[in-house]
């Protein structure tokens, strides 16, 4: 069954579209917030379309993604304990949350860095920055580097690869797509 084939076909499609650069802003803004998905996967398929604008589109996905990030932080300053706290007790994130906010203890901001450039879900640590009142200046300063240096990874691995890639991407995303939902099923059965 080539189910992530056809996946990556149609996110190619969507790539070229005339509203992709509004739809990838949008999806870089909800995921610093609330939504699971990253950018990533919107912005890879897009820089490998249009390789002379990945640039642009990485720019666009740091801007959207730090300003999510703020509000994240605001929310996490201003209404935690009346909006946010409730939510995550209901989810049952409670102790997942709990453990972010040792890390704060521990690294401070780097750890919004950290969150920032890596697969660890940035929108935890952007509350958790609001709820410990970190200083905004240095959360919104590692914000800005750790997604900018990320997408603008992601941005130039697809530029320099271009057509051949693509090509590789094709082969292999049958395999990579079952892969992570290996691991995605894994990640849960053992943080349950």
């Amino acid at each position: 069954m080539k189910l992530f084939t056809k996946l990556y076909d149609m996110a190619l499609k969507w790539a070229r579209h005339r509203h992709a650069v509004r739809y990838l802003s949008g999806m870089s803004f909800a995921e610093s917030v609330f939504f699971p998905i990253p950018p990533d996967v919107m912005l890879a398929p897009m820089a490998l379309a249009k390789p002379e604008k990945a640039w642009v589109y990485a720019l666009y996905t740091t801007l959207a993604s730090t300003l999510g990030g703020v509000i994240g932080y605001l929310l996490g300053y201003l209404l935690f304990d009346s909006f946010v706290q409730p939510i995550i007790t209901d989810f049952g994130y409670q102790d997942k949350f709990d453990h972010a906010l040792t890390w704060f203890e521990s690294y401070g901001v780097w750890v919004v860095f950290l969150a920032g450039f890596s697969p660890i879900p940035y929108k935890v640590f952007t509350l958790g920055a609001g709820v410990m009142q970190m200083a905004f200046l240095p959360f919104l300063l590692a914000s800005v580097i750790g997604r900018g240096a990320r997408f603008f990874l992601v941005a130039a691995l697809m530029k320099w690869g271009g057509a051949k890639m693509e090509a590789k991407l094709r082969d292999y995303v049958e395999w990579m797509g079952w892969g992570v939902v290996l691991l995605a099923v894994a990640a849960y059965l053992i943080y349950r």
